[in-house]
């Protein structure tokens, strides 16, 4: 049974995180919904006009899924990233090194910030989407189910490279150059049966592809991936970046160095 007093500290650095981003929504949560709603003006609606369906679907429909993920994706991220590096860069991560707590508390403190922050831009890119489409939940369980296990993977990710980063800019390198051409090449705009077979190949060693295939499914009820797929792989990259993350943690790396 976890003792109150970890329960307590959880509590505290959840609830830090959460007022973190909400006291400056204009930066953290607006930004998202402008640019996902422009997504769905030049590629759902004037591109998509043009494309017709896809597998079965408009291609706006088609595509919201992605768009809605992707979301939840770039705000888990960078709420952990920039937070934790903040706090180093600050000095008082050290205050909380030191504190009667194990790290597996500090970890999953900032973890679920970054989980709430996602968890509410996805839901204010999907209402935004019921302006643009007929937007019908094929299984509402399960996409729930995503947004958390995707905002859990990409936290983890997003603390991991705070971890390593010796600058603001070492936290923007990652998003730029290692993210956004995993997200844009994942599917999100198109479906991997389009692709050449070289291709398909090639795409399957994305694990963006996984994750915005299972949520489509959620959503659509359509997949280019078997489900069962999708899922095991999502869970294989939680559990090693939790893992690696509390590592780096419990052995200071990139705090007492």
């Amino acid at each position: 049974m976890i003792r109150k007093e970890y329960l307590i500290a959880l509590q505290t650095i959840t609830y830090k995180e959460i007022r973190r981003f909400l006291r400056i929504w204009v930066q953290t949560l607006l930004p998202s919904i402008i640019t996902t709603t422009l997504y769905f003006l030049i590629f759902g609606t004037l591109i998509g006009s043009r494309i017709g369906q896809m597998k079965g679907y408009d291609y706006m429909e088609f595509i919201v899924p992605g768009l809605i993920l992707m979301a939840v994706i770039s705000n888990a991220y960078s709420n952990v990233v920039s937070s934790f590096y903040g706090s180093k860069f600050q000095h008082n991560i050290e205050e909380m090194i030191v504190a009667p707590m194990p790290g597996w508390v500090i970890l999953m403190g900032y973890i679920s910030g970054g989980v709430m922050r996602g968890l509410i831009v996805g839901v204010l890119v999907t209402l935004v989407s019921l302006f643009f489409t007929d937007l019908t939940i094929a299984h509402p369980f399960m996409m729930i189910m995503v947004f958390l296990l995707t905002g859990i993977l990409f936290s983890s990710a997003g603390f991991i490279n705070a971890v390593y980063a010796k600058s603001f800019d070492d936290i923007s390198i990652v998003p730029t150059f290692v993210l956004t051409p995993l997200i844009y090449l994942g599917g999100v705009f198109y479906s991997i049966d389009m692709l050449p077979t070289f291709w398909q190949n090639a795409s399957l060693l994305n694990p963006v592809l996984y994750m915005i295939d299972v949520f489509r499914y959620s959503v659509l009820g359509e997949s280019d991936i078997p489900l069962q797929y999708g899922l095991l792989v999502i869970g294989l990259f939680i559990i090693s970046l939790l893992v690696i993350s509390l590592r780096l943690l419990n052995k200071g790396v990139g705090i007492r160095d």
